[in-house]
């Protein structure tokens, strides 16, 4: 629960330190002093938008910080330790807010994103503000109201998780049949340059292969020539050739070698030189006794080459790459048939996803509408004590199954009657603005006996209430007050006359500024206070009597 608040500088506020306790808490004051000021600071600490006047007129600075105790809110406990904050028995939110318009948030010490305040506050704090009845006659509203009253959070995750799946793969499905019109043109296309290439059949090393043997064909005549004279000048010629003048030499060089040692060596270079001309004219007859000239391979050697070099030039490409293209082209062409396969994957999935929504929405409706039955006899009854008596309510819940939403696929509507015989019909249509106050208000108390905030605030929830009905809404809020800590910010005595303690607010002027204060009332304070709500600014004995009996 709240156990302090600090304020400093906050609009009219110079400096406030608040100290709360459990159970109801009632605050009023003379209209304009600000009785939801502290309500509004508070706020501030919870994670709300920063407005550019929440700095006092002459400060540099506006800070606030709340202090709970933690020790019934296990949710709080484990989100701060979810989010490696300090966990202690207490826990500290701190805003900052300068001159400027910059603002810091910390929790028990530490920096954190305003947002985190916020996570943090709505399992601390819920707030009931003056205008929430209006609220309640928009339907996604409604539909808030009896899901807190439900409470069936798995419920609505299920469902909130199934839609977003099912969002994620109509979006998938979409980008993909978006480019199904290329795919199919860049498929049809690469099937026919696929089929054209596979016809050809390159083989990855092949045109350098055919290339070199076709060069080859192309100078047979002259090569067989070549390798003729050669042999001629090495063994082959009569007259004089390299073998034969290299005998005479070897010959020349031994006697060399006899009359002088140093040129032993001459004689063996020599020899050396014989045998590679010998093997080279070996090596020349072997090649030119197997050499072919075959016209009909040469013009298929031509022929092969000659498409190769077209189909190169077709697909942009060098011809002794292209073997390789057409393995890219392959692939590509494997890739957009899986994709065809995604395609029908992908569908399924969809199929799959929506009837897994519906199985969540359906089990979330049926969680409604049987929460609805509970509200309808609870808000009845509380509103027949609210000076309705033959005030009837109803939820109707209606399921859709071609309606998909986040939170799941029910229109809700609240409908009512307030007088006998007549049917039941939207709340927008028949309840008046008292009316509307009363069960607007009802259904607030209710609900907030369901969740698992501990601490309630009701900032003039009470507008359009008096007399009798006013008593009755202020034993509720006590009531309330029993299990949960509420704050009531009330101009009615019959509802501040319930709270366990009050608060008064006052607004003055102090060395030319305008200041607010907040203090707690004693019993004989509470009194007069109460006498002030009955009769205004002259209090009577009457009016003191009025107030000590709401005080019993």
């Amino acid at each position: 629960m709240l156990c302090q608040l600090n304020i400093n500088n906050f609009a009219i506020v110079r400096f406030l330190e608040l100290d709360f306790k459990a159970g109801m808490t009632s605050i009023t004051g003379e209209t304009g002093a600000g009785k939801s000021i502290a309500i509004d600071a508070l706020g501030l600490c919870l994670g709300n938008r920063v407005d550019t006047n929440s700095v006092r007129a002459g400060a540099s600075k506006t800070e606030v910080s709340a202090r709970f105790t933690l020790d019934d809110v296990p949710l709080a406990k484990r989100w701060l330790e979810d989010n490696d904050l300090d966990l202690d028995d207490d826990c500290i939110l701190r805003r900052t807010i300068s001159a400027e318009g910059r603002s810091r948030a910390y929790i028990n010490g530490n920096p954190v994103p305003v947002t985190q305040l916020k996570s943090l506050g709505q399992l601390l704090v819920g707030i009931h503000g003056q205008h929430a009845h209006h609220a309640m006659l928009k339907s996604e509203h409604q539909l808030t109201l009896l899901d807190a009253y439900a409470n069936h959070k798995m419920l609505l995750d299920a469902v909130s998780s199934s839609y977003q799946r099912s969002r994620q793969i109509e979006q998938e499905l979409k980008q993909l049949e978006q480019a199904q019109h290329e795919r199919l043109a860049r498929k049809q296309l690469l099937q026919y340059q696929v089929e054209e290439l596979d016809e050809f059949n390159l083989g990855t090393t092949e045109f350098i292969e055919i290339e070199q043997e076709h060069k080859k064909l192309a100078n047979g005549s002259e090569l067989i020539e070549s390798c003729q004279h050669t042999l001629s000048l090495l063994s082959d010629n009569e007259e004089a050739n390299i073998g034969s003048l290299l005998y005479q030499s070897i010959s020349l060089a031994d006697r060399l070698g006899e009359f002088d040692p140093e040129l032993a060596q001459v004689s063996e270079m020599l020899n050396q030189a014989l045998i590679q001309v010998q093997e080279s004219a070996s090596e020349i007859e072997s090649y030119v006794s197997n050499i072919e000239l075959d016209p009909q391979h040469f013009e298929y050697l031509e022929n092969r080459l000659s498409m190769a070099m077209q189909l190169a030039r077709k697909h942009q490409v060098s011809a002794d790459e292209l073997a390789k293209h057409h393995q890219a082209l392959k692939i590509e062409l494997e890739d957009l048939s899986s994709d065809e396969t995604k395609l029908d994957e992908i569908k399924q999935q969809l199929a799959q996803s929506r009837e897994a929504y519906q199985q969540h929405a359906k089990k979330l409706s049926q969680s409604r509408t049987r929460y609805a039955k509970e509200l309808n006899k609870l808000v009845t009854q509380s509103i027949q004590e609210l000076n309705m008596p033959k005030g009837k309510f109803c939820i109707d819940v209606d399921f859709n199954e071609d309606a998909m939403s986040a939170m799941g696929s029910d229109k809700v509507e609240f409908t009512v009657t307030t007088n006998p015989g007549q049917p039941l019909q939207p709340i927008a249509k028949v309840a008046s603005g008292g009316e509307l106050s009363r069960i607007g208000l009802g259904i607030q108390v209710i609900t907030a006996k369901k969740v698992s905030t501990p601490t309630l605030i009701f900032d003039e929830v009470d507008v359009g209430i008096s007399g009798p009905t006013a008593a009755v809404v202020g034993k509720m809020l006590r009531s309330l007050g029993e299990s949960t800590q509420v704050f009531c910010v009330t101009h009615l005595p019959q509802v501040a006359g319930n709270g366990h303690q009050h608060m008064y607010v006052n607004k003055f002027n102090k060395g030319g500024k305008t200041e607010t204060m907040m203090t707690p009332l004693n019993k004989d304070q509470r009194v007069n206070e109460l006498a002030r709500l009955l009769g205004g600014d002259i209090i009577t004995e009457n009016t003191l009597a009025n107030a000590k009996e709401l005080l019993q």
